[in-house]
């Protein structure tokens, strides 16, 4: 199973050939339009299963799309209130609950965030089955301070207590804050550099074969696609 996060910045009308490239089965895309905006702009590929997708503005919000025989349907209950947080019960080819995440930017250092009030809303969906959270989660631990409460460290080990671990950590043994691919450009420039895409996965899911890659530079924001590069998590069959 392949599941892609990407921030596309917008326009995903005119991107899916670069994101049907990667061959997902699933893909938690940010920063794009509702799939029936997308279907007025563009001949829309063929879904596997209706995406999912939430949103204050029907250009720009966060989608789940199917691919190949991916599966997949929104979980109940839904908290809305939870902006850029979509649960998603996988049900094909595996069972699986996911996560989806497009965070915020710019949160006060005493707001927790969705993200973070998402873990405990939905922590009985994260904790009966395997689950995955992934996409945009707009932050590393690189700009956390003394004192905050959304430190992007106090999120990771909420994520480690319910059995969750960063897939590209885990494979590559970086350290946070320490990643040596980034997955966004600021201002699409190659020398401001950040790691703020993820796809965090069972501890579990380590023991079995799988592989995790990182869209390069020149490839996506250096082409033009998206100051984003995609995070891709191949996961062996169990």
């Amino acid at each position: 199973m392949r599941i892609v996060a990407w921030n596309c910045q917008g326009g995903l009308h005119n991107k899916f050939e670069p994101l049907l490239a990667l061959n997902p089965d699933i893909a938690v895309v940010s920063e794009c339009a509702k799939p029936e905006i997308l279907a007025r702009k563009c001949e829309l590929p063929r879904f596997s299963a209706p995406p999912v997708w939430t949103g204050g503005n029907q250009n720009k919000g966060l989608a789940v799309f199917f691919f190949s025989d991916a599966v997949g349907t929104l979980h109940s209950p839904f908290n809305r209130d939870l902006h850029g947080i979509i649960p998603v019960e996988v049900t094909a080819p595996w069972r699986l609950n996911l996560l989806a995440v497009w965070g915020p930017m710019g949160l006060p250092k005493t707001d927790p965030g969705p993200l973070n009030r998402a873990l405990e809303f939905y922590r009985r969906f994260l904790i009966e089955r395997d689950a995955v959270i992934a996409g945009d989660f707009n932050h590393n631990v690189f700009w956390d301070e003394d004192g905050w409460v959304r430190n992007f460290s106090n999120t990771i080990t909420h994520l480690d207590s319910l059995g969750l671990a960063s897939a590209y950590h885990k494979k590559t043994r970086e350290e946070h804050g320490q990643e040596s691919c980034p997955t966004f450009y600021f201002y699409r420039k190659q020398n401001k550099p950040y790691h703020i895409d993820y796809i965090f996965m069972p501890r579990a899911w380590t023991e079995r074969e799988y592989g995790v890659s990182v869209g390069s530079f020149k490839a996506w924001t250096g082409a033009g696609i998206s100051d984003h590069t995609p995070v891709v998590l191949d996961i062996a069959d169990t």
